[in-house]
C-alpha cells in the first residue's frame, strides 16, 4: 500500500533523513520507532508532503505522491499530531468538518458520519458544541482521530498520537485503538519513541537511529532476532514486558498440558497474547484458564505455573535457533 525508496532529507548539512526503504503493507500498522532526532517525523511529514524530500520516492496504492498535489494528497491522508492539532477556535463539530467541507460533502452526510464516528470513539453527542478546551487529553485526542478519520481515508499517519496523555488515559485509548474496526480497514503509519506503545499496537516496527533504519521486521523479529548491539540495547531494559506482549497463546501450545477442566469463565483465543493470558489469573477467580486453538477448535485447561513453564520453553526453543 506504501512504498518508500531510498529517501533522504538533508538540512544543510545535516542527514536528517539518510536514504531509507520500506513497505508498508495494506491494513498494516507500520511504527516509525526511535529516540529524539532520529529522523522519524522528519519521514511521517515527507509522506504527507509537509516536509519535501532531498531525494527518494513515495508510493501510495502505486502512485508517487510527487505527481499529485499536496492538497489532493492531504485530503486523502488522515493524520493526527501529538498535541491532537485542533483549531481552539473551533467548536468540535466544526474541527470534525473541515475535510467534508473541503469535500464538498453535503450537511446531512457530514452530519451521519460525525455522529457514527462519535459513538464508536464513546464521545457523547453533547460534546459537539463546545470548544476543545472544554475537553479532558483524552477526550482531546479521540476528537483529533475522529477529524482524521471522517473522510474514511485509506491512509493514516500518526505523528506521537498519545504522548500527550497520562498513563492511565493512554492505556485505556491503546485498548480502544486496538479494538477499533475503522483503524482495522486502516494502513497506518505511527511515530513514537515508546518501546511498550509500539510493542502493543505495531504489526512491524522499524527502529531508526541516526537517520537510518537499523533494523525492519516484525515486533518479535526484533526481539529474538535483534540485528546488532544497538538493537538489543534499545529493548534491553523492557526486555520481559515486551517478550510477555509479543508472545502469542499458540506461540507456546506445543508445551501447554494435553488436558481441559469445564470453567465458568470464557475460553481465550490462541492468538492473544501472552501478557493477558497471565492478567487473566489476576481477574479470574479460578485456578485454570481455558484456550481455545482456533485452528483445529482444540480447547486446553492451564494453571499459571503450567503456562510460565511453557513460557520458558518457547525461550528456551529461540536461544537455540
Amino acid at each position: 500500500m506504501i512504498k518508500v525508496q531510498k529517501l533522504s532529507k538533508h538540512f544543510d548539512k545535516v542527514k536528517a533523513v539518510d536514504e531509507i526503504s520500506f513497505e508498508v503493507k495494506e491494513h498494516e500498522n507500520l511504527i516509525l520507532l526511535g529516540t529524539s532526532g532520529c529522523g522519524k517525523t522528519t519521514t511521517l511529514k515527507m509522506i504527507n508532503r509537509l516536509i519535501e524530500p532531498s531525494a527518494g520516492n513515495i508510493f501510495i496504492d502505486g502512485k508517487n505522491i510527487f505527481e499529485q498535489s499536496p492538497e489532493i494528497l492531504r485530503r486523502g491522508t488522515g493524520y493526527v499530531l501529538q498535541n491532537n492539532g485542533l483549531f481552539p477556535h473551533y467548536t468540535v463539530e466544526e474541527n470534525i468538518a473541515i475535510v467534508p467541507q473541503l469535500l464538498k460533502w453535503d450537511k446531512k452526510r457530514t452530519d451521519r458520519r460525525i455522529a457514527e464516528l462519535l459513538e464508536k470513539l464513546h464521545l457523547s453527542k453533547d460534546y459537539l458544541h463546545v470548544y476543545p478546551n472544554e475537553l479532558s487529553g483524552g477526550q482531546q485526542q479521540r476528537i483529533g482521530l475522529a477529524r482524521a478519520l471522517v473522510a474514511d481515508p485509506a491512509v493514516l499517519l500518526m505523528d506521537e498520537p498519545f504522548g500527550a496523555l497520562d498513563n492511565v488515559t493512554r492505556s485505556k485509548i491503546h485498548a480502544e485503538f486496538k479494538a477499533l474496526d475503522e483503524l482495522k480497514r486502516k494502513t497506518i503509519i505511527m511515530v513514537t519513541h515508546d518501546v511498550q506503545e509500539a510493542f502493543e499496537l505495531g504489526d512491524h516496527i522499524c527502529l531508526m537511529d541516526k537517520g537510518k533504519i537499523v533494523q525492519d521486521g516484525t515486533p518479535a523479529d526484533l526481539l529474538f532476532n535483534p540485528k546488532n548491539s544497538f538493537v538489543r540495547g534499545f529493548l534491553q531494559e523492557q526486555r520481559l514486558q515486551l517478550e510477555f506482549k509479543t508472545i502469542r497463546l499458540y506461540d507456546i501450545w506445543k508445551w501447554l498440558p494435553k488436558n481441559h477442566h469445564e470453567t465458568k469463565s470464557k475460553a481465550l483465543a490462541s492468538d492473544t497474547d501472552f501478557w493477558t493470558g497471565l492478567e487473566y489469573f489476576k481477574f479470574d477467580a479460578s485456578e485454570t484458564i481455558s484456550i481455545n486453538n482456533k485452528e483445529n477448535e482444540e480447547v486446553r485447561s492451564v494453571t499459571f505455573e503450567q503456562l510460565m513453564a511453557a513460557f520458558y520453553q518457547y525461550k528456551k526453543q529461540q536461544a537455540h535457533e
